[in-house]
């Protein structure tokens, strides 16, 4: 690993096949992921932080120890309804065969019309919660950064569903922006938290089915905000930042892990229980170039890491940054806290160079 650095602060119609791919514009990596530390918290991030000690992590403390209950997880995104989005925003709903989606444009943003880049944007909230509402502020703010629309996918969750109905669903929304005349090369995956670990999944079913039957293809791009890229928690328990996770409490990606398990064990895929699919274990070449952006305190930073070490191995191109003292998915602090502003304008410069 190169050494880090300090830096400043319906139904479908079948998709035909587009024009030839335009080049990639990034070189094979060398083996190695470039990782990159930036500053430490400014104190509205630390504000941020101390407010999910004090209110996320106990309530998750309590759920990891009764995660069977019929908690209303669906509230989360409906309470966050009241939250309006920036002046001169434009959302609009799209109907897939399963789930719904959001079409959103920042102001000034060109309409998703096909000739140019689109976000396919995939939440974050465990596989549990969360939806277009309470990352709507975030998914602007890409928007605006990356000058493009930010598709974002109402996946169904669990307990109800199982994950691979999630991934189904993101398939679906990406199939959609093929037929809309997107080009692979014209998409970029991105995703926080559990919406990484669908990033990762979804790029690579692409790459081993494709389309339609035609053969498989690879987004212009993948990038990720504190991603969980694996249900596996072996080593995340053993990680340091177990004791500083402001968020997560120890037992957390343990009951996660079970809901996971029993949600997949009651949905049958020919004939047989789902399996739970670990992304990490089904890394090729040839995978979009990713983007990782977690904070330092974090347990996920065990993830980004490891997915790092192993894209870089495989020959793709992959950034770490990393964000010293802040909370997980920091950047729901916009516009209020400097470096999740600082982060989502380098995401959305990641994505208008991936895209050119």
């Amino acid at each position: 690993m190169t050494a880090p650095s300090k830096v400043p602060s319906t139904s479908y119609m079948a998709v035909r096949p587009g024009r030839a791919h335009k080049p990639r514009r990034f070189p094979v990596s060398d083996g190695a992921p470039v990782e990159v530390v930036e500053d430490g918290p400014s104190i509205a991030g630390r504000l941020m932080g101390l407010a999910a000690l004090l209110t996320v992590k106990p309530t998750l403390t309590i759920g990891s120890y009764a995660p069977r209950m019929p908690w209303p997880w669906g509230l989360v995104d409906f309470a966050a309804r009241i939250m309006r989005p920036p002046a001169g925003t434009v959302r609009a709903t799209i109907a897939l065969p399963h789930c719904t989606a959001q079409l959103v444009r920042a102001a000034g943003v060109l309409p998703a019309d096909g000739k140019r880049s689109v976000v396919l944007y995939l939440h974050g909230g465990a596989f549990l919660t969360c939806g277009v509402n309470t990352h709507g502020r975030l998914v602007a703010a890409l928007s605006r950064y990356a000058d493009s629309p930010v598709l974002v996918v109402n996946y169904r969750m669990i307990p109800d569903h199982s994950v691979g109905t999630a991934l189904d669903d993101c398939y679906d929304a990406y199939k959609w922006l093929r037929e809309t005349g997107y080009e692979p090369d014209q998409i970029v995956l991105a995703g926080d938290s559990a919406g990484g670990y669908l990033a990762l999944a979804l790029a690579e079913r692409l790459q081993a089915e494709g389309i339609n039957g035609y053969e498989g293809e690879s987004p212009a791009a993948i990038a990720t905000m504190s991603p969980l890229f694996e249900i596996d928690n072996e080593a995340r328990a053993d990680h340091p930042n177990v004791r500083t996770d402001v968020m997560f409490p120890h037992r957390a990606f343990h009951a996660l892990v079970e809901l996971i398990s029993e949600a997949a064990g009651r949905r049958m895929v020919d004939g047989r229980p789902e399996e739970v699919y670990e992304p990490l274990d089904h890394i090729e070449p040839g995978l979009p170039r990713t983007l990782i952006h977690v904070s330092g305190s974090e347990v996920l930073l065990s993830d980004a890491r490891k997915a790092a070490r192993k894209l870089a191995a495989a020959g793709v191109p992959v950034e770490v940054r990393i964000w010293p003292g802040q909370m997980h998915v920091f950047q729901l602090g916009a516009p209020a806290v400097n470096e999740a502003n600082r982060s989502l304008r380098q995401i959305g410069e990641y994505i208008r160079e991936a895209t050119w």
